[in-house]
């Protein structure tokens, strides 16, 4: 109905003041001139008071347009991982729609372990094209912070612990979103690396520190993406609220970078009338973010970028060349999406989304351990042979075996159209060919609801934890195999918005049920469903284990495809799985959450570990971890060879080329992620032992071989020399290791750089 509305004004203003000949239209109409010129045109048209209103919310979910000049609002939509349901223009409650169930993508955090730069494209190009459908013109997506705690309760809306894969995987989700015609809002900007006092703990951290790991990736997303917008982050950095922080935004997002597009305040993230108008922010949202209570009954106008802005460019406290970058950045994103130059009609809920959907999620399940009892047989499965005609038993224990997982997590709560559960998919993948049956064996979450989202289940438990878990062991003794489904899910203190984990020991009990199965029967396979690390003690005591994550609608035929082998598991993980919380960086109560000093009104952070997060720091103090970053195996074997430099030394500022051949040694067809990573020999300053500068994910037939070639940059040597304030790149011998995982690394390969 509101796009209808806007072509309708539009019409009635182009025939009342240019007639129909399109030559005669206004500039900013005209979708054949260029960007700049129809934004400059309507900026000239606009009255101070309407260029204010572009800075600010209208409702929940949407901001002014310029209804006098026919140009439309703009329509905000959460993601990253499917379209939020329509919620009412107020308030955080569902509209009460029928037609708004999504596709349910899996989260980021899956889509990283793909290690799949074409998957992030078809995974970016599917969701914009679902946000187009539903006429959003921003979605806020994706997320793209660095895992420097396991326990942040965002780690699965993320993209792992390192920034060049979060820097490689995120431009083409970009890429994808905005062919669409739709913005791709990159989030949360910087150093948001925590659920814990999010709005008010002060991130210090040193230059470095932000440029080598906590900037990668926003800037990539800025020069090579080409991201339309960026949102702001709740937290504090230098004591200054990051959503108007005149540093980040002015400085280094709009000025380094050249960033042309638009920041938007997180919802509620804006705090300050002065600071909204001068340091960069550009669209206010959220701001009293419990519908209209907190402030008058003309809330939206009592915004921090609305009348009180007014007052200060009326008497002189705000500037007008201000005013008008923020609505030159409003206006472009409008003529880049909405009022774009090309029409997008989008689509929805396709069978080439839920397409898209189950092979990213299987592209990234990881295969952590497999000692033959993968992939799933049912002819070998049989502990005896039968001489009747019963089918061999397959036995799968833990909640998120039935458990929907799309509801529910903070802000990417998604309504979808239809979520599969592994067990359902479990079940249709061997009917005929085995029992399979299903025992709770713990109760982790009952509810089955949030804002307004039911799934329909019944959670509902009489049995006690002890008679749950006496039920599950007694079947375990009669099947064939058995599949424990546990982990983590979406509620508080798990994977979760708003809340940190508080350790990375399985919750319920998950650890002594699975020592408990383990005991009772041979054949135990191991899957873990979610999104940030856990710690396994029984690692070595089970068959196999199979890392997944939430993997949208199409989670459990994803599993079920990697489970009986019609996908040939080829996921990496993109963080460290420690063996214990205490093995990590983090050390000190002042490192995190952070310490409360007297006479500030929020709690000091200190990154005192700096560069040294996930493998970075595990490999430089060879602390042994579970399974490392960039682990994970396949059905089939691969070999790497051939590995040489196009020059053995390079004077600073040359590129060099590496190449290495891979082959599939195996009897399946597979892909491999071959893997580069830089270590400097002797540095000025402490560098980790290892940084990942490289990869390739190649697949390929039984048999096949494959020459890849990387290209290591200046740059890709170098650190960030704070005091002088750029990257510097320092003469001597750098090793150039590859292999396919961040501890599993066979070929060295020595660089001199004169």
């Amino acid at each position: 109905m509101k796009r209808a509305t806007i072509i309708l004004t539009s019409a009635v203003l182009i025939a009342a003041c240019c007639g129909s000949p399109k030559s005669n239209l206004p500039v900013y109409l005209d979708t054949t001139k260029p960007l700049e010129e129809r934004v400059e045109d309507a900026l000239s048209r606009m009255t101070m008071e309407e260029k204010v209103a572009l800075t600010h919310a209208q409702s929940k979910f949407s901001s002014h347009g310029v209804p006098r000049l026919g140009i439309p609002e703009l329509w905000h939509t959460d993601g990253p991982h499917g379209i939020r349901p329509e919620v009412l223009w107020d308030e955080w409650n569902q509209a009460g729609w029928t037609n708004d169930s999504c596709t349910a993508f899996p989260a980021l955090v899956n889509l990283a372990a793909t290690w799949d730069r074409e998957l992030s494209a078809l995974y970016g190009k599917s969701i914009g094209e679902e946000a187009r459908y539903r006429e959003k013109d921003i979605l806020l997506g994706p997320g793209i912070n660095m895992g420097r705690t396991p326990l942040n309760g965002r780690t699965f809306e993320y993209m792992g612990e390192d920034p060049y894969l979060a820097a490689q995987l995120v431009v083409p989700y970009i890429k994808g979103v905005q062919e669409q015609g739709v913005a791709a809002c990159v989030k949360h900007f910087a150093v948001n690396n925590q659920e814990t006092r999010r709005t008010k703990t002060n991130s210090n951290v040193d230059d470095r520190t932000l440029y080598e790991i906590y900037f990668p990736a926003f800037k990539a997303a800025v020069q090579e993406g080409g991201a339309w917008a960026i949102m702001g982050s709740y937290n504090l950095w230098n004591g200054q609220y990051n959503c108007h922080n005149k540093r980040l935004l002015q400085e280094i997002l709009k000025g380094e970078w050249g960033f042309d597009g638009v920041v938007i305040s997180d919802w509620g993230g804006c705090r300050d009338d002065d600071e909204a108008a001068n340091n960069g922010l550009d669209i206010e949202m959220g701001t009293w973010t419990n519908g209209l209570q907190g402030a008058a009954s003309n809330t939206y106008d009592m915004y921090h970028l609305a009348n009180p802005y007014l007052e200060r460019l009326r008497d002189g406290r705000a500037k007008q060349e201000d005013l008008d970058d923020k609505a030159r950045r409003v206006l472009r994103t409008i003529f880049r999406t909405s009022m774009g130059p090309e029409t997008h009609y989008g689509s929805f809920t396709s069978p080439e989304h839920f397409a898209a959907s189950r092979k990213i999620a299987a592209e990234g399940i990881v295969l952590l351990k497999n000692n033959g009892a993968l992939p799933l047989n049912v002819d070998e499965i049989s502990r005896q042979v039968r001489n009747d005609n019963s089918l061999p038993t397959i036995l799968l224990v833990g909640e998120n075996a039935y458990k929907m997982m799309v509801v529910g997590g903070g802000s990417s709560n998604l309504k979808t159209k239809y979520e599969i559960i592994p067990l359902d998919a479990i079940r249709e993948a061997f009917e005929g060919k085995a029992d399979v049956v299903w025992e709770r064996g713990y109760v982790g979450d009952t509810r089955t609801d949030y804002n307004m989202v039911v799934t329909g289940q019944d959670l509902s438990e009489s049995r006690s934890a002890d008679q749950l878990k006496a039920d599950a062991v007694a079947a375990a003794k009669e099947a064939d195999v058995v599949i424990f489904i546990g982990g983590l899910n979406k509620s508080k203190h798990q994977d979760n918005e708003g809340t940190d984990r508080e350790d990375i020991i399985l919750p319920y009990g998950q650890d002594e049920l699975i020592e408990a199965l383990a005991e009772i029967n041979p054949n135990l396979i191991v899957v873990n469903i979610s999104g940030s690390p856990v710690a396994m003690p029984w690692a070595d005591k089970v068959n196999a284990i199979v890392q997944a994550w939430y993997g949208g609608s199409e989670n459990g035929h994803a599993l079920a495809d990697v489970l009986t082998g019609a996908v040939n598991p080829s996921g990496k993980l993109p963080f460290t799985m420690p063996k214990a919380l205490a093995d990590g960086p983090i050390k000190t109560e002042r490192q995190y959450p952070g310490i409360e000093v007297e006479g500030l009104p929020y709690w000091e952070e200190y990154y005192d570990e700096g560069v040294f997060i996930g493998y970075r720091w595990y490999s430089t103090q060879n602390i042994p971890v579970q399974y490392p970053f960039g682990y994970g195996l396949s059905y089939t074997t691969f070999e790497l060879s051939g590995a040489s430099l196009s020059k053995g030394a390079v004077k600073a500022g040359s590129n060099v080329t590496v190449n290495v051949t891979v082959k599939n040694t195996g009897d399946k067809a597979g892909a491999e992620v071959v893997q580069l990573y830089v270590n400097d020999a002797e540095a000025s300053v402490e560098r980790p032992v290892r940084e990942l500068k490289g990869f390739q994910k190649v697949y390929l037939q039984p048999g096949e071989a494959r020459k890849l070639s990387f290209t290591l940059t200046p740059a890709d040597l170098s650190f960030f020399d704070a005091e002088a304030h750029d990257w510097k790149l320092e003469p001597g011998d750098f090793h150039i290791l590859i292999g396919n995982s961040s501890e599993n690394l066979p070929i060295d390969l020595l660089l001199t750089v004169k």
